[in-house]
């Protein structure tokens, strides 16, 4: 039987959410929200491969955020330990061919490479990261936000994307509260990365279309694609989320989702990045 990289990921990522299913919280909102990176190159991890990461940090209790290949990490200096478990990561490789009439095409494979977190290796220096001092509003965060030219209105008691008006809804500022785990800034902006993640779905920006494949589960999807969308989003701008009041009944649609195609968190993930891209063009 050949090994399917699609069902292991998937199979990951869902058990990490049902590990703790008296918590009923994602990886990304246990984690702290840093996105995982290469070791060697610095470069950010993308899509599907962010949230299995995560999720791996969650259920081996992982704290740093660099992976690398054994051979990435022997050429940083370190070395992988002895019979420590790789993890899995996946890129799509161009395969030229012929098609019948004998012209070049171009298709992708997905491929997958094993990795190793930071915590795996002997010889490695964690980087000194200055901490976030929560804020009420954070400048450069807002002046991202109005980058976008997404309208915003505060005011009420919901935050929703309202696509009649393409209007984005927040509540006030001070409808938002501390806990234990989050400041009352990172509730705020937790949920507006969500919005602005269903803001790109609209048929003039990304025409995000999840019916079809994924038929009367497209809501769950689209509610899906704007928590990973938040999720990314948040760790760009170095803000962790906040975990939905209603995160419960979600979590039920997710898994349920996930389990029949092992395919849906691929294209969620993707949809995410491509939502998080266009909120952020270089």
């Amino acid at each position: 039987m050949s090994f399917d990289i699609y069902q292991h990921v998937t199979q990951t990522i869902v058990d990490a959410i049902e590990a703790n299913p008296a918590e009923m919280q994602m990886p990304w909102h246990r984690f702290g929200g840093q996105l995982p990176e290469n070791a060697v190159s610095g470069k950010q991890y993308q899509g599907v491969n962010i949230l299995s990461l995560w999720c791996v940090a969650q259920l081996r209790g992982f704290d740093e955020a660099q992976w690398g290949t054994y051979k990435q990490w022997k050429e940083a200096g370190c070395q992988v330990r002895k019979g420590e478990k790789s993890s899995l990561i996946v890129f799509y490789k161009a395969v030229r061919y012929e098609d019948d009439q004998g012209e070049e095409q171009t298709r992708h494979v997905i491929k997958w490479s094993a990795v190793f977190n930071a915590c795996q290796v002997d010889g490695y220096e964690a980087p000194t990261r200055p901490e976030m001092s929560p804020l009420e509003r954070l400048e450069a965060v807002d002046a991202f936000v109005q980058s976008t030219g997404a309208t915003i209105k505060e005011g009420g008691g919901r935050a929703c994307y309202v696509p009649s008006l393409d209007e984005i809804h927040m509540p006030d500022g001070d409808r938002f509260f501390d806990t234990e785990t989050r400041s009352r800034t990172e509730a705020f902006y937790g949920v507006l990365s969500h919005e602005l993640t269903h803001w790109t779905g609209a048929p003039h920006r990304l025409a995000r279309d999840l019916t079809g494949r994924f038929g009367s589960d497209r809501y769950a999807m689209e509610e899906l694609v704007a928590e990973l969308g938040a999720a990314f989003l948040c760790a760009k701008l170095s803000i962790t989320p906040e975990v939905r009041d209603d995160h419960a009944s979600y979590l039920a649609n997710w898994l349920d989702v996930l389990k029949r195609d092992k395919k849906a968190i691929f294209t969620a993930a993707a949809r995410a990045q491509d939502a998080v891209e266009y909120l952020s063009p270089s």
